[in-house]
């Protein structure tokens, strides 16, 4: 059996503030798809070739962001993973996380969308909280890095899911507590109680949760 190879991908938060509450937005995976059928997941996905290209940024991805994602990791990943957690969050929710005021250029065809309402990646919005591996045993693996950005810092509207791929139905925001209530995969149950811990308490090092063969273990970056 071959085994199945791990893929860099990228997981946004949006925190919403709200009179009940913090809010996140997340939606429910098809039933037909491989990954996760059914489960409601913040947006997120692979790293793609495009992520890599010589973009240009609104604003930077904050040293201390950097340093925390390239422990343990190939630092020449850090930045390319933070623009696709942008890129995916906008093709699934339409929701732009940009600001304006940067001339695009030639972009990949995957950001032209993203570029063509007069917007670059606002990277300096993004907070690295949590990074998981998909265990062994999955039709697909990740190794994915979990950012936190304000829904404050959205340059679109953060109602208006017009323009989202069908790739997450039920998209909506959500309470940490009603959020917990929801079908969800295990990592996203941790990861939502490593937000609330945040929200509590503040900064706190990175949680790592990998594995090693049967055995799966927790560092923090």
């Amino acid at each position: 059996m071959n085994e199945i190879p791990i893929r860099d991908a990228a997981t946004i938060i949006l925190l919403r503030k709200s009179p009940a509450g913090p809010m996140v937005l997340m939606g429910q995976r098809g039933s037909k798809a491989v990954f996760m059928p059914n489960k409601f997941v913040f947006p997120g996905g692979a790293l793609d070739p495009a992520d890599h290209a010589n973009l240009p940024h609104a604003t930077e991805l904050p040293d201390a962001v950097q340093a925390r994602l390239s422990t343990h990791s190939d630092p020449s990943l850090s930045v390319p993973l933070a623009r696709a957690a942008i890129r995916e969050l906008f093709e699934e929710t339409g929701q732009a996380l940009g600001q304006t005021g940067v001339p695009a250029g030639d972009v990949p065809a995957d950001w032209q969308a993203f570029y063509d309402l007069g917007l670059a990646p606002h990277l300096a919005g993004l907070d690295f909280v949590f990074r998981a591996v998909t265990p062994a045993g999955r039709p697909r693996r990740f190794d994915a890095r979990f950012f936190v950005a304000d829904a404050a810092d959205l340059a679109s509207d953060p109602d208006d899911f017009s323009s989202a791929c069908d790739e997450l139905s039920h998209l909506h925001w959500v309470s940490l507590p009603e959020a917990r209530k929801l079908e969800l995969p295990f990592i996203t149950e941790v990861v939502l109680a490593e937000i609330d811990a945040r929200l509590a308490n503040g900064p706190r090092p990175v949680p790592f949760f990998s594995h090693d063969g049967d055995r799966s273990h927790f560092r923090m970056l």
